[in-house]
């Protein structure tokens, strides 16, 4: 490969993990601090609307629940699939890019233990979604108390892997002027 095709490559592969994880760690705020909430309220309000209908002996409207349940499910089901395919590229550009800074110049034991943190969070967070996938088969009443905390936790995860990340970064490219 040519250095300018490596070049590429690389850069390539750092914007596709960058974007990966904006994704997933975006995508999670946005579903835990408005999605859910609103989904909830909603949910919440149809429930007043049926009870106050009833209570004045009115005909109500038990599709209005069953839609909500739908695009709650739909929703869902868009987002695990927008988690999977990040997670896939996450893993593909994070092996390749180990691979790239591990030999392209002396790092240090710094960056070392930084980037083992990296991956060990990184691979819970994995650990996490896979789980709640499961655990989102099973019905609500049997799934543990785990499947309702792991988003946040993937989130807070999320969160300091890419602070880490940007710590790496900052270890390599003092790694290179060192090196000059």
């Amino acid at each position: 490969m040519t250095s300018l095709a490596i070049v590429i490559l690389r850069d390539v592969m750092r914007t596709i993990h960058v974007l990966a994880g904006g994704v997933w760690i975006g995508g999670s705020v946005v579903y835990l601090l408005a999605i859910g909430p609103a989904l909830r309220l909603a949910a919440h309000n149809a429930r007043q609307r049926q009870a106050q209908a009833l209570a004045e002996g009115e005909q109500t409207n038990l599709a209005a629940g069953r839609e909500l349940r739908d695009v709650s499910a739909t929703i869902a089901s868009l987002f695990r699939r927008l988690v999977n395919i990040s997670m896939g590229a996450l893993l593909i550009s994070g092996v390749y890019l180990i691979f790239d800074r591990l030999t392209t110049t002396t790092v240090g034991v710094a960056y070392i233990v930084t980037l083992v943190a990296k991956v060990a969070l990184a691979l819970a967070m994995f650990g996490l979604a896979i789980f709640q996938a499961q655990e989102a088969r099973r019905p609500a009443a049997k799934r543990s108390r785990l499947w309702s905390l792991a988003p946040r936790l993937i989130l807070y995860l999320g969160i300091v892997v890419f602070l880490l990340g940007a710590v790496l970064t900052g270890l390599f490219e003092s790694a290179l002027v060192g090196v000059r």
